[in-house]
């Protein structure tokens, strides 16, 4: 992997981690601009760097294997449970789904990562309304019971 192509991957990273983390800031939530801008950067640094490690010979996906180890680790930190409900969850989801962008960036799948940075942000803005309707629905047939 040439320095160019190091950069172009990490540039990649950097802006769909942005984009990601954006939307959460938006929203307000626990995992924000920083954390999902350096889970997807964290991410492209260590398959990149798994990438130029087995050249030669090794397996590039032994790292991966351990990133999606860690973020899962990361990701139940982000969730609380207080009482009977539990919080966090879609912080937790989209923090691993970043982590799995920031591995196709490194990977210098841009076109998927595009694909995967628009397909989080369209279900993380877009489907909050249907979830808050459903929501508002299970109560509302709660109380017919």
């Amino acid at each position: 992997m040439t320095y160019i192509d190091f950069i172009l991957r990490l540039l990649c990273a950097l802006v769909a981690g942005l984009l990601i983390g954006f939307e959460r800031g938006w929203h307000h939530k626990s995992a924000g601009l920083r954390t999902n801008t350096l889970v997807v950067v964290g991410s492209a640094l260590y398959v990149m760097l798994s990438v130029k490690i087995t050249q030669n010979e090794g397996d590039v996906t032994r790292i991966i294997a351990q990133v999606v180890t860690g973020i899962g680790f990361l990701g139940a930190g982000i969730i609380f449970k207080e009482g009977m409900n539990v919080r966090g969850l879609t912080t937790a989801a989209t923090v691993w789904c970043s982590s799995a962008i920031g591995c196709m960036a490194a990977a210098g799948y841009f076109l998927e990562t595009l694909a995967g940075t628009i397909v989080v942000l369209i279900i993380n803005y877009f489907l909050i309304p249907v979830d808050k309707r459903l929501a508002e629905r299970n109560i509302e047939d709660e109380e017919d019971i």
